[in-house]
């Protein structure tokens, strides 16, 4: 089977690693694929959003299952387009994707269907937003409602940062046209967790659970990013809150999606809150989350390829999803200054050490080749990704890896799944 990744991240790098070790697999190509990707799949420079160049190749080069890693491509549309062209494709229509390309939709749904969320009010009116501010309790989070790269959500202390925040968002365009709307809500406090699924319309199996770290700093200080780093499975996602979460979210947003008349068929990721009041969805995302994909699905027992078959197909519910029974830890390397200013073109050393490793993975994020070697190509560069029998051993392997990896600028947190120790 002739297969096609989409994404140039270490999302797609993951998703490749897994693809590759199917023995379905014939030929793995990734658009645009970055240096890492490189030693597994043959890349092709196309970008994620040149749709007409992605279907040309597609049928060129007769490709029987297409993947589609990214957000933008997804809200964007290239399914549909894929599909229009005879390309069976992994991922929702771009109808579907809509529950995570508009927050304000996204929450409007749960409102309708009942499902567990924070009380919010969406805001085309800038005016209209600061007034209904004014009378709300602090903190508050205020959310661009379109794409903005994992980074479109503020949360304020104070009046005076929630209408800043509300001019940068809706006035100065900080997060561009994901800014035109605007999601106010209410600041919910407890443990974050990540649970992503398979959904093939109808039927959804969850994955393994996973925990993210957005915050650049230590102690979780500093500016949102793309995540620094995580850890699965949670400690925090008990056989409670799986029973309550299968009872009232998974299967109610996708027979919600349905009802809608947009089938969901890919990856549905569920952000949640684990409240006081019961667990609560803070957001959907329409495809693996990134660097949560680094840690499940190197624990992915399935071939994958089987998986998205029956996905698109819909007989996901002939699919016995099997995760190791293990756990895996990811640390971001990141250019210093991230996620603002940071300089790129540093010479990474010590990727060697990964080579014919079973249990330690380096999933490259911004890397590029060059006539001197593999160089640093944005904020962040590398996931370093371990497995071991518990978190702990987990960590402590994750950590011992990263100091193979040498470049100029190496930036990382230290206290990625500091949470076990409380668990």
């Amino acid at each position: 089977m002739k297969v096609l990744v989409v994404g140039g991240g270490g999302r797609e790098h993951a998703i490749c690693t897994v693809i590759k070790k199917s023995k379905r697999l014939t030929k793995l190509y990734c658009a645009p694929g970055n240096a890492g990707i490189a030693s597994i799949a043959e890349c092709v420079d196309i970008g994620a959003m040149e749709f007409d160049k992605l279907v040309d190749f597609a049928k060129k080069e007769s490709i029987d299952l297409c993947v589609v890693g990214m957000d933008d491509p997804l809200v964007g549309g290239l399914v549909d387009r894929m599909e229009e062209a005879g390309i069976k494709t992994f991922g929702p229509r771009a109808n579907a994707a809509i529950l995570e390309g508009s927050k304000a939709f996204s929450k409007d749904l749960m409102k309708k269907y009942n499902i567990p969320t924070a009380a919010y009010e969406n805001f085309d009116s800038y005016d209209e937003a600061v007034e209904y501010i004014k009378a709300s309790k602090m903190p508050i989070v205020l959310k661009a409602d379109g794409l903005a790269l994992g980074k479109g959500v503020l949360i304020c202390n104070t009046y005076e940062e929630a209408l800043a925040g509300a001019k940068e968002i809706m006035l100065d365009k900080k997060f561009g046209a994901a800014g035109s709307r605007m999601v106010v809500e209410e600041f919910m406090t407890g443990r974050e967790v990540s649970v992503l699924s398979f959904v093939d319309g109808n039927t959804i199996k969850i994955m393994t659970s996973a925990q993210d770290h957005k915050r650049a700093g230590d102690g979780d200080t500093g500016l949102n990013t793309g995540g620094m780093g995580t850890f699965s499975p949670s400690p925090f996602y008990t056989e409670e809150v799986d029973a309550f979460c299968k009872k009232y979210i998974y299967q109610a947003t996708v027979d919600a999606m349905k009802a809608e008349g947009r089938e969901f068929k890919g990856v549905i990721f569920f952000g949640l809150m684990l409240t006081q009041d019961g667990p609560k969805v803070l957001e959907y995302n329409a495809r693996f989350g990134d660097p949560e994909a680094q840690v499940v699905l190197v624990r992915l027992k399935n071939d994958i390829i089987d998986v998205f078959e029956a996905c698109v197909d819909g007989t996901l519910d002939k699919i016995d999803l099997e995760f190791e029974d293990n756990a895996a830890v990811c640390v971001v390397l990141a250019s210093d200054g991230y996620p603002v200013a940071y300089e790129k073109g540093k010479l990474i050393g010590g990727l060697e050490h990964f080579e014919g490793q079973s249990d330690y993975f380096c999933f490259h994020a911004g890397t590029k080749l060059s006539s001197e070697g593999i160089v640093t190509n944005g904020g962040r560069v590398l996931g370093i990704t371990a497995k071991g029998s518990n978190l702990k051993e987990a960590r402590a392997n994750a950590y011992k890896a990263t100091e193979w990896v040498t470049f100029d600028n190496k930036y990382m947190r230290h206290d990625i799944g500091k949470a076990i120790d409380e668990a």
